[in-house]
């Protein structure tokens, strides 16, 4: 069965750095869709996922280097899968 996603439920970026940030937080990434050479990510919202991107924003988020260098080579893995 497959799941309609509504666009108001989901943020959806094709900003890698942001992405990764967001999963070193907590958030998973939901899908990746390519468009051309773009990938785009989407990622559940809730309640805190606009205020989190606030503080990416304004430069207020931390986030463990070596967590963001893992998921980082997850995402890109799973960008190069898609082929």
């Amino acid at each position: 069965m497959s799941k309609i996603l509504k666009q108001n439920d989901h943020l959806e970026s094709s900003d890698l750095a942001l992405c990764v940030t967001l999963c070193c937080c907590g958030y998973q990434i939901e899908s990746i869709n390519r468009q051309g050479q773009k990938a785009i990510f989407l990622i559940k919202r809730d309640d805190k996922l606009d205020s989190l991107i606030q503080k990416y924003w304004a430069h207020q988020l931390k986030v463990d280097p070596l967590s963001f260098f893992n998921f980082l080579k997850e995402v890109k893995s799973r960008i190069y899968n898609l082929g």
